[in-house]
């Protein structure tokens, strides 16, 4: 850790909630889809409480300045399990500290420690620097793969 603040890193709990929909919201922001945040607190207490959502914060004396969620998929494929780490922000401020190193790195270790095959996550194609941290953590893009999402009425419909 370099810098001029000593963070730490804890499990992000239900009680956080307002802390993570603080951070996702910068992070809407960043990513230039502000409009489509919609998450309250309480949906952030749902999913944590019942562990639909597992988290970090980093911490620097007590205040929420980083984040990393994610939840466990399946490969039916590899017949194992992985990580999907949905978000990872860290206040533009606090940047360049080690902080996402640090919460990469935790991650990692709880997916070896419980047997995961592989961490995955997605990344804006513009997002220049993210792409940058990211290679030099040795993760590697995947060719030929192009998200596909049902929501709204399309998904309404298709359900009937």
């Amino acid at each position: 850790m370099s810098g001029d603040a000593a963070f730490s890193l804890r499990e992000a709990r239900p009680r956080d909630a307002e802390s993570i929909q603080r951070l996702v919201r910068g992070l809407a922001a960043y990513e230039n889809l502000a409009g489509e945040m919609v998450a309250t607190a309480q949906d952030y207490y749902g999913a944590l409480a019942t562990k639909r959502l597992h988290g970090l914060l980093a911490e620097i004396g007590g205040e929420a300045v980083g984040l990393c969620l994610w939840y466990e998929t399946f490969s039916t494929f590899a017949g194992k399990a992985g990580i999907w780490v949905e978000d990872v922000f860290v206040l533009p401020e606090h940047r360049r500290h080690g902080i996402g190193l640090a919460l990469f790195r935790a991650v990692a270790k709880r997916a070896v420690e419980g047997g995961h095959a592989w961490m995955e996550w997605n990344v804006l194609d513009w997002n220049t620097p993210a792409i940058a941290f990211y290679r030099r953590l040795g993760a590697a893009g995947r060719e030929e793969w192009t998200d596909q999402r049902l929501s709204g009425d399309a998904l309404k419909a298709l359900a009937g």
